[in-house]
């Protein structure tokens, strides 16, 4: 019905083919050269088992780096993350089905189709290690990745050799980095999101009035983004039918007990304790969703953590303090790597073992900086 009404409309009525005709599958490549200069990437694309097209942008060479972002950005949140590491690491960064350059599918997308997505993305590359970032959204899917993936590390340390053979190899999670976020049940929700959740209200106020994606570019960040990166951050969601994916996460968000995302969200919570992976929180403190509450439960449950916190930063932390943010990152990324070579080093000599007070230690105290270019 609804296709054969849009049809019908857009046949005769030019601002009806704007709304519902071409637009619904998403915004096209190539991007406007005012952006290609902030995002010079080259975006590939897979198609998952659903049959949907999927967008990532797969920079440099070496080691890995899988970067999710959340609601409502993109890969391009990640652009300064790939401009910086790119030389020394392999950066990823995946644009969520219904999201960013991905197509608009038929189906609503929940966090475990979105986990499920990544999973399939991981297959795609052949990726026999990563380190996983995640961003709001992105970080919830980040945990629920990395739970799969050491699931699955924790069933083959089970077996014995001969039960190895023939299996698919699996991928190592390395790292966990989660930048404001959540991972875990909370009632507490900002009223402004709870507006947008609400089922007809929600609708009209997220993707025709443009309620969500638009007043993030004042309300995430602390300080004025330069006009090309508000651009940049909102061109994948400059019509009403792009902004799809961008309220099925705000309806996704499980506050009601029956709710279907509740149980993935649960299984990700109880999960947690066993990511005994390297793992960096970097927070900007003065988010207005993802507050420092969020932080310290994420502490309590994952105590071997390192954090970062930034006091003039808010939920865009990497527009906020983008800079402060990636030093801080290259430092987490080598520290820890170079630990473990260490480690392997120390479990393969017999003779001349290493001593324990020689390793570099990457569970360091909280580390905050009040301003910018505080350190």
């Amino acid at each position: 019905m609804y296709k054969k009404f849009s049809h019908l409309l857009s046949a005769n009525v030019p601002f009806a083919a704007f709304l519902f005709g071409r637009f619904n599958n998403g915004p096209k490549t190539p991007l406007p050269k005012e952006l290609r200069g902030l995002y010079p990437f080259k975006l590939h694309h897979f198609e998952n088992k659903h049959g949907t097209t999927l967008s990532y942008f797969d920079e440099g060479h070496g080691e890995a780096i899988l970067c999710l972002h959340g609601n409502p950005t993109w890969s391009f949140y990640y652009r300064n993350v790939a401009h910086q590491l790119r030389h020394q690491y392999r950066v990823i960064a995946l644009d969520h089905e219904n999201m960013g350059m991905s197509d608009r599918s038929n189906r609503a997308c929940s966090l475990a189709d979105h986990i499920e997505n990544v999973l399939e993305l991981i297959k795609h590359l052949n990726l026999s290690s990563v380190t996983i970032i995640g961003h709001d959204w992105g970080g919830a899917i980040a945990c629920g990745v990395a739970k799969e993936l050491r699931l699955k590390e924790l069933h083959l340390e089970e077996l014995h050799p001969e039960e190895m053979q023939g299996m698919t190899p699996i991928c190592k999670l390395n790292r966990l980095v989660l930048l404001n976020t959540a991972a875990f049940f909370s009632p507490d929700i900002p009223w402004q999101i709870a507006l947008c959740r609400l089922p007809v209200l929600g609708n009209f106020l997220v993707k025709w009035l443009n309620m969500f994606a638009f007043p993030a570019l004042t309300m995430a960040v602390t300080r004025p983004l330069p006009l090309p990166v508000k651009k940049g951050l909102i061109y994948p969601y400059g019509q009403g039918p792009w902004r799809k994916g961008v309220f099925e996460f705000v309806k996704d968000i499980p506050i009601e007990t029956n709710h279907r995302t509740r149980k993935t969200l649960n299984a990700i919570e109880a999960f947690l304790p066993k990511l005994t992976v390297p793992t960096l929180f970097i927070w900007g403190t003065r988010d207005f969703c993802f507050h420092t509450g969020f932080l310290r439960q994420f502490q309590k449950i994952m105590p071997w953590a390192e954090t970062v916190e930034f006091h003039f930063a808010g939920h865009y932390v990497l527009e906020d303090a983008s800079e402060e943010s990636i030093k801080v990152l290259k430092a987490f990324l080598v520290q820890t790597k170079f630990r473990q070579q260490l480690t392997n080093k120390e479990e393969s000599t017999s003779q001349n073992p290493i001593p324990v007070e020689a390793l570099p230690n990457w569970k360091t105290p909280t580390v905050t900086f009040a301003e910018k270019g505080a350190h």
